[in-house]
């Protein structure tokens, strides 16, 4: 079970996104928070996953992500933005973030980024990152492994992240709740995504994908 934590000032915004992940079966939206409180509460009921307003008027999102980033077990943590944040949403990528969510997110597509963020995986949503935000501090927008992830869509990289994972086609789909069908779907088109890149098979595009800095190696691998 996923444990989620949700942080933003707007009770309707915690309690859309509580709604939505709890209809998952293996997310649980541990608590739903105001920023004040987002760093105490973490501490008290250890989220795998936290979703963080960048922007709030009671504390600042990245004065939040900084506390979590000191506790002893730090969760992982994705920014929720709008559209026109690119400044504020680099920073936070600098700062440790895991990724970011627009608000608006597609309510089918939540509980996949979510488990996408759990297994060690960068979210990045594509209809902010096709503004031109500096995704990577190694690998700038004009990165060509960074413009073909772009393209793909938030549930396509959520597969390339466990095809990075060793993960079969009929794995991914039970993880990921889908048919095996369209897993084979999203799988071919991430492979004719990385075509320009002469890539042979599922993992060598999962190792360009994370050489462009929109994928993390597994955490027991990361620092070393």
């Amino acid at each position: 079970m996923i444990r989620v934590l949700v942080v933003d000032d707007e009770a309707l915004i915690r309690k859309g996104f509580q709604h939505i992940l709890d209809a998952a079966q293996d997310i649980e939206v541990a608590a739903a928070v105001p920023g004040s409180q987002a760093v105490q509460v973490a501490q008290e009921i250890c989220p795998d996953v936290v979703l963080l307003d960048i922007r709030m008027p009671d504390v600042d999102g990245l004065t939040v992500l900084a506390g979590l980033r000191r506790l002893s077990h730090p969760p992982v943590v994705a920014m929720l933005v709008t559209i026109g944040m690119d400044e504020h949403v680099a920073t936070a990528l600098r700062s440790g973030a895991a990724g970011f969510l627009l608000k608006d997110t597609d309510p089918e597509q939540l509980p996949f980024l979510v488990r996408t963020l759990a297994a060690g995986g960068t979210v990045l949503s594509s209809k902010v990152t096709r503004t031109g935000v500096d995704v990577c501090p190694n690998a700038g927008p004009q990165e060509p492994a960074a413009r073909s992830l772009v393209r793909l869509t938030d549930r396509e990289r959520a597969v390339l992240v466990l095809i990075g994972e060793g993960l079969s086609n009929s794995d991914i789909a039970t993880r990921m709740h889908l048919s095996t069908s369209t897993v084979k779907d999203d799988v071919s088109a991430i492979l004719t995504e990385f075509t320009e890149f002469k890539v042979d098979g599922r993992v060598q595009a999962s190792r360009t994908a994370e050489g462009a800095c929109l994928l993390k190696p597994p955490r027991d691998q990361e620092g070393g």
